[in-house]
């Protein structure tokens, strides 16, 4: 406290709404061009926990906060390999309309977006105050986005285009005012727009009309998750050294059966045979996997 550090981290409590799911596969790791990339809907899959009657919040009704469940499909998580999940702010795309001036105050300069431009599920994202803290990144024209460089949303409210003269009476240029009414057009302030006071014609640069833009919230910070799907688990490889076991001498079925007492489950089993020559000599001791052919009737509770 007294150099003046304070915790500046906090939990998020962003809704799944506010979140994209990206999943990366590959099917080993020295794979560099053969992967699949996918979105996945994460208002189904991630889920917030509430605060209960001993943590303090609302029970049921207040988010705990930087604590969620990500289920994961079997369907899209079914084949072996690696997969990276990499949890991103959710990405509004839209462009700009124009790059106006307040008629009241000509030095505030902002960007104004039309909300029909916006797809549906984001539109009430841009109501008055709701866009402050987001950040705004530039597309070129070719479709690049412009590296490293955004800028952060101030304010936004609703407005309207007036006419407004200037100097020359023979030219009218576009101005906007608030309005409490809800419009199709939102005029959002930014930071930095103003010049810095050692350099006053350096004028930053807030975009372009016509320009395409990623407006993307900042209520957590991304995060990569990597799976790697296999055969066997920790659990698996318990089975097979310390799981209840059967060798049925009459037919050579070996069965392994799993770790849940007191009825273990048919695990995995194998046949055992023995691969002699014309002579009767022993060449090879032989445990083959039977597969889905399970022998049921090899049920630990039943033959014990």
């Amino acid at each position: 406290m007294a150099l003046g550090a304070y915790g500046i981290k906090r939990p998020a409590d962003v809704l799944p709404d506010d979140v994209q799911i990206i999943v990366h596969y590959s099917a080993n790791r020295d794979a560099t061009t053969s992967f699949v990339v996918s979105q996945l809907p994460a208002n189904s899959l991630l889920t917030p926990h509430y605060h209960q009657g001993n943590t303090g919040g609302a029970n049921g009704v207040e988010i705990l906060g930087g604590l969620y469940d990500l289920q994961l499909p079997s369907n899209v998580f079914a084949a072996k390999g690696i997969y990276t999940i990499y949890l991103r702010p959710v990405e509004i795309r839209t462009n700009i309309i124009d790059c106006g001036i307040l008629a009241s105050l000509p030095n505030v300069k902002g960007l104004v977006f039309d909300l029909n431009n916006v797809p549906a599920a984001y539109r009430s994202r841009f109501k008055p105050h709701s866009l402050v803290g987001y950040r705004i990144e530039y597309l070129q024209t070719t479709g690049e986005k412009i590296h490293n460089f955004f800028r952060i949303v101030t304010s936004n409210f609703y407005c309207e285009p007036v006419a407004a003269n200037l100097t020359n009476p023979n030219q009218v240029a576009p101005r906007y005012v608030y309005t409490n009414t809800e419009t199709n057009l939102v005029f959002c302030t930014l930071t930095p727009t103003s010049a810095p006071s050692n350099n006053p014609n350096a004028i930053p640069f807030i975009g372009q009309p016509g320009q395409n833009v990623i407006i993307t919230n900042t209520f957590f910070n991304p995060l990569v998750l990597d799976i790697e799907m296999v055969d066997h688990d920790f659990d698996t490889l318990a089975i097979a050294l310390y799981g209840n076991q059967s060798k049925s001498i009459d037919d050579g079925i070996y069965t392994l059966y799993d770790l849940n007492s007191p009825n273990p489950n048919i695990y995995q089993q194998y046949d055992l045979y023995e691969v002699r020559d014309q002579f009767n000599d022993q060449l090879y001791e032989i445990r083959a996997n039977r597969g889905n052919n399970i022998d049921f009737s090899k049920a630990f509770n039943q033959i014990t």
